[in-house]
């Protein structure tokens, strides 16, 4: 009708989305600094930072990489989505979903060739199991994550407590001078319940026992098999958090892309209402 006027809605960025997507990175960008931090630090106290080539010396895996790891894509991943949000920066997005896409898919094929391979899979974990073995008095922090392993999962070794013979300090030769000869680490004892004290001595030469004697003193399960049946038990609790954690995944990347969209058409309606203006002049 003459006496009407039609208006047209422009486009906008949606509010919501962008502040959500800035709160909740900014949550991740705060945690990976701290993980980062943390990592740092501990390769501070050890001595790393000073002499790099310390990262090498390790035989086995060095736990501090976890926190350096994480920290770090953790705080690249929420900088990017932090700043992208805010600043409306469509570089750093695309960057953030992008970014956050490779990690779905590389957890996606690990979990599809862990379930092809699992022989190889098991395969490998002895092996990384037993390269930490040797490695066990070499740093603190990795005795303590094995320590921690053969506790939880009531388990010592890869296979069996004969996998400590690949320990230069509780390997059975003649020729070990070491007092934890024929020994294992008190994380494979069986823990009394009426002990106050940790008894650290008590796995001393319990490999001179006969197999059916070790039973009543120290956990004769390999650690791989205990992993493996925790995991059967709790199959739904850790199908359940890898969903969660992709589904969080994709929605992040669905946000950003929706971002890109809503400050991709504001500008192209700039851009339109400068030619607008350019032609009436």
């Amino acid at each position: 009708m003459p006496g009407k006027h039609q208006h047209f809605q422009e486009p906008e960025v949606g509010c919501c989305g962008k502040y959500f997507l800035f709160g909740f990175n900014i949550v991740f960008w705060v945690l990976g600094a701290l993980f980062l931090a943390i990592g740092l630090w501990a390769w501070g106290e050890k001595g790393v930072l000073s002499n790099i080539s310390a990262l090498t010396d390790l035989g086995g895996l060095d736990p501090v990489w976890l926190f350096v790891v994480v920290g770090g894509v953790m705080s690249v991943l929420g900088f990017a989505g932090c700043i992208g949000a805010l600043r409306e920066n469509t570089f750093l997005l695309k960057f953030f979903s992008v970014f956050l896409g490779l990690i779905f898919f590389l957890e996606l094929a690990t979990g599809i060739l862990a379930f092809v391979f699992k022989d190889w899979i098991r395969d490998q974990l002895n092996l990384f199991i037993n390269s930490n073995v040797k490695a066990y008095r070499d740093d603190i922090d990795l005795q303590n994550l094995i320590d921690f392993a053969q506790e939880y999962w009531s388990c010592c070794g890869a296979r069996g407590p004969n996998d400590w013979n690949l320990n230069i300090y509780f390997n059975c030769t003649d020729l070990n001078p070491s007092r934890e000869r024929c020994g294992v680490p008190f994380s494979c004892c069986v823990r009394d319940p009426a002990e106050d004290v940790l008894n650290t001595q008590c796995g001393y030469d319990v490999r001179l026992k006969l197999e059916l004697e070790q039973q009543g003193f120290i956990h004769t399960k390999g650690c791989v098999g205990q992993f493996e049946k925790w995991l059967q038990d709790n199959l739904i609790i850790v199908a359940g958090v890898f969903v969660g954690i992709a589904l969080l995944q994709i929605f992040g990347i669905c946000l950003a892309q929706n971002l890109v969209s809503d400050i991709t058409a504001v500008k192209a309606n700039w851009i339109k209402r400068d030619d607008g203006y350019k032609l009436l002049k």
